[in-house]
C-alpha cells in the first residue's frame, strides 16, 4: 500500500466534484451520469482494500509490539536476576578476601611463634651454662661431677629440646593447614572474580539486547501512527465519495423518472475485522517453531529441548529445571548419548569446523558476546538455532536479523 493511492483518490474526487457540480450550468448527459457512477464505485473499491490492508498491517504491528513487550519483560527480568547475581558475587568475593586475609595474618603469627621456639631452645640450653660463661652444649653435658650427674644432664637436655622439637613440628604441621587453607580459599577468590567478569559481559549482551527491542518497539509505533493516519484519510475520501456517488445516483434517477426519487446511498461495511483476525491467526500459526530433523542420534539432541521452551536461563544450570547455553546443548546431545563438554570454551573446539554455508541442523553455532565464543547454541534449520538465551530462557531464535546476526561471526562446529 502506497501514500500515492491516497493522492490520486483526492484528485479523483476533485476532479469529479467540479465536473459534477458543473451540471447546474451544463446538464450531464445518462451515459456520463453514468460513467461518474462507475468511476466513483471504482475509486471507493481501491479505497477500501487500502483500508482493509492497512487496517491488517495495524494487526499485524499490535501483535508484533504485544509479542515484543513480552520480550522487553523478559530481558528487564534477566537484567534483575544477572545484577542480584553480580551483588551477590560481589558480597562473596568481599567476604572471600576478608578470609584470606585473615589466614595471612594467622601465618605470620604462626613463623613468629616458631622463630619464639627456637630462641626458648637457646635459652634453656643455656641455662646449664655457666653464669658468665661460655660453655658449649657439650661442655654442659661433660661438666657432669659424677657419672649420675652426667645422666641427668643428658636426659634433661634432651626432654627440652625433644619437648620444643615437638611443639615446633606441631606448629609447622598447623603452618602447612593454614597454607593449605588460604590456596583453597584464593582458589576460590580467583573462581569469584572470573565469574564476576563473566556476569558483566552478560550484563552487557542483555543491555544491548534491551537497546535492539526499544528501537524495534519505537519504529514499530511510529509505523502504527503512520498506518493510523493513513487509515483516517482513506475514510475521509470515502466518505466525500459516498456524497458525490449518493448525488449521482440522486441526478440518475432524475433524469431516468419524471416523478421525483432519492436515491439511497449505499455503503458497505469494510470486512477488516475479518481480515485483521485471518492475520492475527495467521501471525500466531506462523510464531510456532518448527522442529528441525537431523540424522540419527543427531535428530535426537536437535528435538530435545523443544518440550522445554520457555525454561528460565540458570547460570551454571545443565538440567530442564534450568539452562545456561552450554549447559542445554552438553544435555541435549547427552539425550541422544553423546557425551560432550558444558562450557562454551570446550565446545568451540569440538569435533570439526565447518562452513555456514554447509551447515547442517544439529551443528553448534557459536555468537561473539561478551567474548568470543561466549554464546552457543544447536542450529535447526532455516536460519535459526535452539539455545538458553539469559532474556528469554529456552527459545528458537533468529540469527539471520537483529541481535544473533549481529553477533555471529560464522564458527559453526559439527559433533561427529
Amino acid at each position: 500500500m502506497k501514500k500515492t493511492l491516497v493522492t490520486m483518490a483526492t484528485v479523483t474526487v476533485v476532479g469529479l466534484g467540479s465536473t459534477f457540480f458543473g451540471t447546474t450550468t451544463h446538464a450531464d448527459t445518462l451515459d456520463d451520469l453514468h460513467n461518474k457512477q462507475t468511476q466513483i464505485e471504482n475509486e471507493r473499491s481501491d479505497i477500501k482494500a487500502n483500508l482493509s490492508e492497512a487496517e491488517g498491517e495495524i494487526a499485524d504491528i499490535l501483535i508484533d509490539l504485544e509479542e515484543l513487550n513480552k520480550e522487553i519483560d523478559r530481558v528487564d527480568g534477566a537484567l534483575k536476576e544477572n545484577e542480584k547475581m553480580m551483588t551477590d558475587t560481589e558480597n562473596n568475593i568481599s567476604d572471600t578476601q576478608k578470609e584470606v586475609d585473615l589466614l595471612e595474618e594467622n601465618i605470620v603469627k604462626l613463623e613468629e611463634a616458631i622463630e619464639k621456639r627456637y630462641d626458648i631452645l637457646k635459652e634453656r640450653i643455656v641455662s646449664y651454662q655457666k653464669s658468665g660463661g661460655n660453655i658449649s652444649y657439650l661442655e654442659v653435658v661433660f661438666g657432669a661431677k659424677s657419672f649420675g650427674d652426667f645422666i641427668s644432664r643428658v636426659t634433661a637436655v634432651n626432654k627440652i629440646a625433644a619437648s620444643d622439637t615437638a611443639l615446633m613440628e606441631k606448629q609447622e604441621e598447623d603452618k602447612k593447614e593454614v597454607e593449605a587453607k588460604q590456596n583453597e580459599v584464593i582458589a576460590k577468590l580467583d573462581e569469584l572474580k572470573e565469574m564476576k567478569v563473566e556476569l558483566e559481559g552478560m550484563q552487557a549482551t542483555i543491555m544491548e539486547q534491551k537497546e535492539q527491542n526499544e528501537k524495534k518497539k519505537s519504529t514499530l509505533k511510529t509505523k502504527e501512527k503512520d498506518l493510523l493516519a493513513l487509515t483516517e484519510e482513506l475514510q475521509i475520501e470515502d466518505s466525500n465519495l459516498a456524497s458525490l456517488e449518493s448525488e449521482v445516483k440522486q441526478s440518475i434517477a432524475t433524469a431516468t423518472s419524471p416523478a421525483p426519487s432519492v436515491a439511497q446511498a449505499s455503503s458497505n461495511n469494510s470486512n477488516s475485522n475479518l481480515t485483521t483476525l485471518s492475520k492475527k491467526e495467521s501471525k500466531k500459526a506462523s510464531a510456532k517453531p518448527v522442529v528441525s530433523s537431523g540424522s540419527g542420534n543427531i535428530s535426537t539432541a536437535i528435538n530435545a529441548g523443544y518440550q522445554y521452551l520457555g525454561v528460565p536461563y540458570v547460570w551454571a544450570g545443565k538440567t530442564p529445571s534450568g539452562f545456561d547455553c552450554s549447559g542445554f546443548v552438553s544435555w541435549a546431545f547427552g539425550q541422544a548419548g553423546i557425551s560432550i563438554p558444558s562450557s562454551t570454551s570446550g565446545l568451540s573446539g569440538i569435533g570439526s569446523q565447518v562452513s555456514y554455508s554447509n551447515i547442517q541442523p544439529g551443528d553448534l553455532v557459536f555468537f561473539n558476546t561478551y567474548k568470543t565464543n561466549g554464546h552457543v547454541g544447536i542450529y535447526v534449520g532455516g536460519g535459526k538455532f535452539i539455545g538458553s538465551q539469559n532474556s528469554t530462557g529456552l527459545a528458537v531464535a533468529d540469527m539471520t536479523s537483529g541481535y544473533w546476526n549481529d553477533h555471529f561471526a560464522g564458527h559453526v562446529r559439527r559433533v561427529r
